[in-house]
């Protein structure tokens, strides 16, 4: 005798087509990745979704993305990090937000098109 599976939650239930989806890779030259990975860059969508544009597929409504940049630091990253801008190795927080100060300085206060707050 098999009991029925347990009802999913209600948070669950919209995930059977996803589950269900296998992520495709296309073997191109690099001229046309770069093409895709530039026109998804531009209108600011991900390669998938730019590919699903291409494609003439439907495209999921996107929820809004927080804007972040990421990378990945081990621990003698954050050594050199620290020598860089004379903090703690261990002080990761400090690091992070200097970091964000020299990357934002990467872009000249003109290309944003905004003026900089002073601190």
């Amino acid at each position: 005798m098999s009991s029925a599976p347990p009802p999913k939650p209600v948070r669950w239930q919209g995930s059977d087509n996803a589950l269900r989806a296998v992520q495709v890779a296309f073997d191109v030259e690099e001229t046309v990745m770069e093409a895709i990975r530039v026109a998804a860059f531009q209108a600011n969508v991900s390669t998938s979704t730019q590919i699903r544009h291409v494609l003439g597929l439907p495209v999921p409504v996107e929820r809004p993305k927080r804007p972040r940049l990421t990378v990945t630091l081990n621990s003698e990253d954050y050594a050199l990090l620290g020598e860089r801008y004379h903090l703690a190795s261990e002080d990761r927080l400090a690091i992070k937000e200097a970091a964000t100060r020299e990357l934002m300085a990467f872009v000249p206060a003109a290309a944003t098109g905004k003026k900089r707050k002073s601190r």
